[in-house]
């Protein structure tokens, strides 16, 4: 069924999106074109979204499919108090152009965006609304592609805890976000402290393992070569078994995003620095197992 007016997001009230910068032609990044793109965890209406880097990174790389994998509007924090900005409205306005430009895209609702989940099976303002998808790579592999909350104990089974460590993770977030101003104020690239803190913590490390084993599971009872989610702001590619495990992590801490090449390539693509001029190409973790230059 096709809805041409996204009535469901008639409440945002969208304030005038800021013009992009139009960078001299030294310094305007060179646009990368890719098969597929895989992006989560921007949580849209939260202060720590990294819109302006995303709206950057939409606008520099072209696709023929785009997945927006859960958690892109958080419906949670929009609940407790109302935030937008104009960069925020450009992320919308970039994804919708992409659209207008005969993209496909495909929007897998998360934990965060729930509200959405009563709309799958429907295409709004040409975006498709499902649950999940299969992705079949152009070398032919089959991806089961889905948020990745219902692998979630946390989330499953005690949601109000679920929202408590939403806002202790607000307050971490909050405390990133003036990190990163003080940093581009001294000319320094972005970096995440609340990442640094989710990696030094034995107990978060140790979440991510188990998580990432039990999604891998389920993707081999299903019967597919690999899966990808989001969810956990981890970005990842892994062979767990004969399961090729890929997150294409969050907007919010790594700002990172999962790519395919017409060969079926994949790599993790980080952007993570002040301005795309700085870093036309982004950092790449790929499944060959490239190191990254930029913490994520």
């Amino acid at each position: 069924m096709a809805v041409r007016d996204w009535s469901a997001l008639a409440f945002l009230r969208l304030p005038q999106a800021p013009r992009s910068r139009s960078p001299g032609p030294a310094t305007r990044p060179v646009a990368r074109q890719h098969r597929t793109i895989f992006i989560s965890d921007v949580h849209l209406g939260t202060r720590g979204c990294k819109a302006e880097l995303l709206a950057d990174f939409l606008a520099c790389n072209t696709c023929e499919t785009l997945y927006l994998i859960g958690d892109i509007i958080d419906g949670w924090a929009l609940q407790r108090r109302w935030f937008w900005t104009p960069e925020q409205t450009r992320v919308v306005h970039e994804i919708l152009k992409k659209v207008d430009q005969g993209t496909r895209v495909i929007y897998i609702p998360g934990n965060h965006d729930e509200f959405l989940r009563r709309y799958c099976g429907r295409t709004m303002a040409d975006i498709e609304v499902v649950a999940e998808a299969i992705h079949e790579t152009a070398d032919g592999k089959r991806l089961w592609v889905l948020h990745g909350d219902v692998f979630d104990s946390v989330i499953s089974y005690a949601k109000w805890l679920a929202h408590i460590g939403d806002r202790a993770y607000s307050v971490v977030l909050a405390l990133n976000d003036r990190l990163h101003t003080l940093r581009r104020w001294l000319g320094l690239p972005y970096w995440s402290i609340s990442a640094y803190l989710k990696r030094a913590v034995k107990n978060a490390v140790e979440y991510v393992s188990h998580y990432e084993e039990i999604v891998a599971r389920a993707a081999a009872a299903k019967g597919v070569d690999g899966v990808c989610c989001g969810h956990i702001h981890h970005a990842e590619i892994r062979k767990i078994g004969t399961i090729l495990y890929l997150n294409d992590g969050d907007w919010v801490e790594s700002c990172t995003a999962l790519v395919e090449d017409a060969r079926g390539h994949l790599e993790i693509l980080r952007w993570a620095t002040s301005t795309p001029a700085d870093n036309p190409a982004g950092a790449i973790a790929s499944a060959e197992g490239e190191a990254s230059l930029i913490p994520a």
